[in-house]
């Protein structure tokens, strides 16, 4: 005869805490999915699940000879790698700073869960969303707002005629002209 809780037993997790990561990976995977960023609603529960489960396996082998601060300083580095990763250049711009750091918030959030602090979690998961939410309403509506590098990657293009750069046509003739260049 089959033993059910031998079955859902997960024994040192806990069932309510891997629902609470998984909300508040959906919380906050939901409004990058939305937006077509990278580390949308998967990734996101991944993440806030997976830092979950580090956290809660080393707390729970705790005694005098480990240190469970250095899982989580582990667990940080190693969800800075996976945030470089969406990061990338493209004509010069550095596009995916926020869904790296967004990535690496996910990662506090299931810290947060794994040392049992899951009403932190859900209400950090809501300020992270209104924080991306919010701070993009701002600059949406102040030109201000965009300056400099803040610009959307469009903006960029359209402003310097196509050209990252936007080098003037006689800048272009002049480079084409020039007599010490051997190409």
């Amino acid at each position: 005869m089959l033993n059910w809780q031998v079955i859902f037993d997960i024994r040192p997790f806990a069932w309510t805490e891997l629902g609470t990561a998984l909300l508040c990976g959906f919380i906050i995977g939901l409004e990058r999915q939305l937006r077509g960023k990278p580390a949308g609603i998967r990734t996101s529960i991944l993440i806030v699940m997976g830092t979950y489960v580090f956290i809660a396996a080393s707390m729970s082998v705790n005694s005098n000879m480990t240190d469970p601060s250095r899982i989580i300083g582990q667990v940080i580095t190693g969800v800075g790698f996976l945030g470089a990763g969406v990061m990338l250049a493209r004509d010069g711009m550095v596009l995916g700073v926020t869904s790296a750091a967004t990535i690496w918030v996910l990662a506090a959030v299931g810290v947060c869960i794994g040392i049992g602090q899951d009403l932190v979690a859900i209400k950090l998961s809501v300020l992270v969303v209104a924080v991306l939410v919010g701070i993009d309403i701002l600059e949406n509506s102040s030109s201000a707002m965009r300056r400099g590098v803040h610009r959307t990657y469009n903006e960029w293009l359209h402003r310097n005629n196509g050209s990252l750069f936007g080098r003037r046509k006689n800048d272009q003739q002049q480079v084409k002209q020039d007599i010490d260049d051997p190409h």
